[in-house]
């Protein structure tokens, strides 16, 4: 009995499992968070479709950002991916983010390297996409009520001025 229930969670487990890619290639898109007065931190999402050589269309894919790890989702339409993330403004410098995309091999060798505190640049991603951050607009430098008051402020006192030159 153990047998059986053994060979019918392997057979469940090699179904379950995702196919590997070979030789991808993707065509990515990415947006990123441009205005802070809108919003509270800043976002960003990578959409890409990828296609393998061998044919694979159910790949579990996997995202590192910066030491940190993202999972991919699958959209619904076959070999289309998206991964997204979000940051506070003040860490989220403008430049170019790096995103490196793993399949569950090397995803795995990928935990186990930062569990060991092994070198987890060894681990060769499947594929990597750059991401460009302009930053996000934090607004003027001077908002529109202090440029208001300074100017009523200008026009009361010309205004003043005036007055008192003709009354003298």
């Amino acid at each position: 009995m153990m047998r059986f229930i053994v060979a019918v969670l392997a057979l469940f487990v090699g179904v379950c499992a995702a196919e590997t890619c070979t030789d991808p290639v993707i065509s990515p898109s990415s947006y990123t968070t441009t205005d802070a007065l809108i919003s509270s931190e800043t976002v960003f999402i990578v959409e890409l479709s990828l296609a393998c050589a061998n044919g694979a269309q159910s790949v579990a894919l996997y995202a590192d950002v910066n030491g940190k790890q993202f999972p991919v989702t699958r959209g619904q339409d076959v070999g289309k991916y998206q991964v997204s993330w979000s940051m506070p403004h003040k860490q989220a410098s403008s430049g170019t983010y790096q995103v490196k995309f793993f399949d569950e091999e090397s995803y795995s060798a990928l935990r186990k390297a930062q569990r060991n505190s092994e070198d987890v640049n060894s681990i060769k991603p499947l594929f990597v996409v750059n991401v460009d951050h302009r930053g996000a607009w934090n607004g003027p430098w001077v908002s529109s009520e202090v440029l208001a008051a300074l100017i009523g402020i200008v026009v009361y006192y010309l205004a003043f001025s005036t007055k008192s030159a003709i009354q003298a």
